[in-house]
């Protein structure tokens, strides 16, 4: 066995000491992955894989859709993907990195899950926060769940820039202390989150090194947000990582909404010292 194999194998052991929670090996999990997370020269192009899968980072369940995906540049602004295509189990699509800084690829959604009696018969409707209009105005039992999510990644061209964290004060977003995209193993990075704006105080975080498939036994990072909504995490070993986090309460940005979840999706790398 290769030091740099048994060092990797070490520091997942020791990460599964840690864990808090066994993460369940039949979850499906949704990511956007990178073919990289740091480029330089010129002509500079990243091929996007993104996927709803058992194993990370492994397509093995269900493409994302094409046209969730965005993709924000260093200032801010919309860039169009190239190359867009959507297989049976992964999506895949060429972003062009034009400008220096950091930019963000993600799928935001904002969505309800209603249930409600109509006519004796109980019914569910699903999906954008526009489809309350299909709920009927004699609906019996209502219930509706607003739900907020972001899964996002990072791509840096040349520089690191923080322009695409620039918060919008819905759900759950990452202001980050350490950038995603500087990220070490062995080395503590620090992660800011805001809950509406604010810090996200108590909220779990966990994160997952990908590979799962090549794993008989789950390995997790977990870390509780302290009243700054920070936390922190040191990562064992170099490789891509996927963070998730989640939110219940009724603090919900809907009338119709007596419940809330916000979630918030991060897939990242971690470079070898």
């Amino acid at each position: 066995m290769s030091s740099r194999f048994r060092n990797f194998a070490t520091g997942l052991a020791a990460a599964a000491v840690l864990s808090m929670a066994a993460a369940s090996a039949s979850a499906h999990r949704a990511w956007i992955l990178p073919s990289a997370t740091n480029v330089s020269g010129t002509d500079m192009w990243v091929t996007v894989d993104a996927a709803i899968s058992n194993n990370l980072f492994n397509a093995d369940h269900a493409a994302m859709q094409l046209g969730a995906i965005k993709v924000a540049a260093p200032d801010g602004s919309e860039v169009a993907p190239q190359n867009g295509a959507t297989g049976r189990y992964r999506t895949t699509l060429d972003v062009k990195l034009d400008a220096p800084g950091t930019y963000k690829i993600f799928n935001h959604g904002h969505n309800i899950m209603a249930t409600f009696t109509e006519n004796g018969e109980r019914r569910r409707v699903r999906g954008p926060v526009e489809r309350l209009k299909d709920v009927p105005a004699n609906a019996a039992d209502l219930k509706v769940t607003e739900i907020i999510s972001r899964n996002e990644t990072f791509v840096s061209y040349g520089n690191l820039t923080t322009d695409v964290f620039k918060p919008t004060g819905l759900g759950l977003e990452l202001e980050p202390v350490t950038h995603p995209n500087d990220l070490v193993e062995g080395e503590a990075a620090t992660f800011r989150f805001l809950l509406d704006g604010k810090p996200a105080s108590g909220l779990k975080v966990v994160a997952v090194p990908g590979g799962t498939r090549y794993r008989n036994q789950p390995v997790e990072l977990t870390a509780e947000a302290d009243a700054n909504g920070e936390v922190s995490l040191t990562f064992p070993a170099p490789g891509m990582y996927w963070l998730e986090a989640e939110v219940s309460d009724d603090k919900t940005s809907l009338p119709q909404a007596s419940a809330r979840r916000a979630a918030y999706v991060m897939t990242f790398e971690v470079m070898p010292q």
